[in-house]
């Protein structure tokens, strides 16, 4: 629909612009007038193009106006459409109210609403019709999850859909948004057809430490992808590290795979050879004076950043991650996964980025290191967004805690511990403003009830209805559900149960001894936790107690009817997730029949007497680590044993 006087009112701000461009501007302005209700709401749908039509000849104050001026005019004209005006036909009542209470169409005035023509469709074509649509659009989704052999498939990658402001985004193309806080609105997020956030907003203000918590699986780790590889919009300004690979194995040794993440540093010291190098082998030239002289700047902007002091604060990283001297001059591809992601650990530490975000970093560490890194992050100037299922280390690191649940975010100041008493007030709260509206309610309806046919209450009923109408909708508490383990219940062992007698080990390929006359004794109803540093000889302990290697000097003894459980942290990295316990043996060790596979595995399910579970809490949450414990209190009133490795 024309607009003439906007139309007008662009003509006038903007003459050497071509009319096309107008009527566009116009087209956006008439098709979202109903929901235009003030001048920002214009600036918002039109105030971009308008700035690019402008150039440098207004300023934003300027287009405002401009916006304010089309909005009256846009009022004007809705104002004359609602003008009354005089029938040009008979108006039938009672056929246009017959209408009115089918539709759902909104009209200014029942008195224009004509009469409609009756229908000539023919009705078995329309059906015919409709059902070749409705067969299309399934042909169509059912290509969206079936491939060529017919077998579906379903999208593995997370996606992510945030709503944008204009504004902010106008600011961020010009670069006048230097804020370092990060506010993040309105965003979805999906796994395959599984919804993560429904309508989340996460606002991460500069300098705090945001410790992150929930259940497994809920999408805490996928969050953290979307805002490290850039599907959740942050300013250009603000640098991100996500500490999520271990570093590449090579001959770069490990002070310098962390000085090398320093890239100004490391340009400027690369600059500096390839110069002093050119003069040293070409001599004397007429360029020497340009060349010193950016030697001079070079010199001058490494004594800026502190280059010298480099090392000497990379090597205080590594160390608290605990590395000695030796390891840190040893090549990374020396090191095994667990080292490497340290490694990783300490290029992030070191790298100082705006947002650091770290995803279960207690998990890699030893105490020692835990206790240095909670110390040193305590100190850190930027903003942290951990993940972490670790109460001691969000309790000591975190300033605030996101709590992720029910595919929403909830910020609260203060530690885990702070976080617990807070969120438990608060559900408690809406529990009983929840049940005292309910009640509230029912004593309402009570009386709407008793006198609902009363001509004399008749009014105050209207009220009490209406009064219902408007009461806010308050929902009960979500519990989520608790987690529950269980242990098997096996038949008791008469003590020696299991045990280690002057047990000496090395690895036949290093004369080095890991242990050295080791005695341990097991019986039912033994707790034993192993503690020590990385590399110690706590993992080739558990391999020798369950019988995976053979002492090099001393004796081994366990009874005869022992069945051990062995739980190993790295167990799930080597498990296809996609394939049945069946074809999983199957593939790993072909050549049997299923009948075979099946007794293995019935094997395995024998009830055990004794647990031997190394970093058993790694990767667990929470709530299933508390489940974790009380599982183990019941499996040792029972007279069983366990031996737990920790850090």
């Amino acid at each position: 629909m024309a607009l003439p006087a906007t139309n007008s009112i662009l003509v006038s701000a903007f003459p050497s612009v071509d009319i096309e461009l107008f009527n566009y501007i116009e087209g956006i302005l008439d098709d979202n007038k109903s929901e235009l209700q003030s001048t920002d709401h214009v600036y918002d749908a039109i105030g971009e193009m308008l700035h690019e039509v402008a150039g440098e000849d207004k300023d934003e104050e300027d287009i405002k106006d401009l916006c304010s001026q089309l909005l009256n005019a846009l009022k004007d004209i809705e104002n004359k459409h609602k003008e009354n005006k005089i029938l040009s036909a008979p108006v039938c009542l009672g056929s246009l109210a017959e209408n009115f209470q089918n539709e759902s169409e909104e009209v200014a005035s029942i008195w224009l609403k004509q009469r409609e023509s009756a229908s000539n469709v023919d009705q078995r074509k329309l059906e015919k019709a409709e059902a070749k649509l409705k067969s299309k659009q399934e042909k169509r989704d059912n290509d969206k999850y079936s491939t060529g052999g017919g077998g579906a498939i379903i999208n593995k990658e997370a996606t992510a859909v945030q709503a944008t402001n204009k504004k902010e985004t106008r600011m961020e193309q010009k670069g006048s948004n230097k804020s370092m806080d990060i506010k993040i609105e309105n965003f979805d997020i999906s796994f395959g057809d599984k919804t993560l956030l429904t309508g989340a907003d996460l606002t991460l203000v500069f300098g705090r430490r945001y410790g992150m918590v929930g259940r497994n699986g809920i999408g805490k780790s996928t969050l953290l992808k979307m805002i490290s590889s850039g599907q959740l919009k942050i300013s250009n300004h603000i640098s991100v590290l996500h500490v999520e690979q271990e570093v590449v194995g090579n001959e770069v040794i490990a002070l310098d795979s962390v000085l090398e993440c320093d890239e100004k540093r490391q340009n400027l010291i690369d600059e500096e050879k390839k110069i002093l190098h050119s003069m040293n082998s070409n001599g004397p030239s007429s360029e020497d004076s340009q060349t010193s002289g950016r030697l001079q700047e070079i010199y001058a902007e490494l004594q800026q950043i502190e280059a010298d002091k480099a090392p000497a604060r990379a090597s205080v990283i590594l160390a608290g991650l605990g590395f000695s001297s030796e390891m840190q001059r040893k090549a990374t591809k020396e090191f095994s996964g667990g080292w490497r992601m340290r490694i990783a650990l300490a290029r992030a530490l070191f790298s100082k980025p705006d947002l650091l975000l770290l995803d279960e970093p207690t998990n890699m560490l030893d105490m020692k290191a835990i206790i240095w890194l909670e110390n040193y992050l305590q100190t850190w100037e930027s903003t942290i967004l951990v993940v972490s299922h670790d109460r001691r280390f969000l309790d000591t690191v975190a300033t605030d805690i996101l709590h992720f649940h029910s595919q929403h975010i909830e910020g609260y100041r203060g530690n885990y511990e702070n976080f617990v008493k807070t969120m438990t007030e608060k559900l408690k709260h809406q529990q009983r403003e929840y049940e005292a509206q309910q009640q509230y309610k029912a004593h309402v309806q009570e009386f709407i009830d008793k006198f609902r046919y009363n001509a004399k209450r008749a009014s105050l009923v209207q009220s009490k209805l209406k009064m219902l109408e408007k009461l806010p909708e308050l929902k009960p508490v979500e519990k989520e559900s608790a987690v529950v383990l269980r242990f098997p219940n096996p038949e008791f062992l008469q003590p020696p149960v299991l045990q280690l007698d002057e047990v000496t080990f090395s690895y036949s390929s290093s004369p080095t001894i890991v242990l050295n006359n080791v005695n341990l004794s097991a019986n039912m109803g033994s707790r034993i936790c192993i503690v020590g540093d990385n590399g110690s000889g706590k993992t080739t302990l558990l391999k020798l107690l369950i019988g995976d290697l053979e002492p090099t000097k001393g004796i081994r003894h366990s009874h005869r009817n022992l069945v051990v459980g062995y739980f190993t942290q790295h167990h799930v990295d080597q498990l296809d997730m996609n394939l049945s316990s069946l074809e999983f043996l199957a593939k790993r060790f072909p050549g049997k029949s299923s009948e075979e596979y099946r007794r293995q595995l019935a094997m395995a399910m024998l009830h055990p007497h004794f647990l031997i579970l190394d970093e058993p809490t790694n990767h667990l949450d929470v709530e299933t680590v508390e489940a974790l414990g009380i599982a183990f209190t019941k499996f040792l009133r029972r007279g069983c044993s366990y031996l737990t490795m920790n850090n």
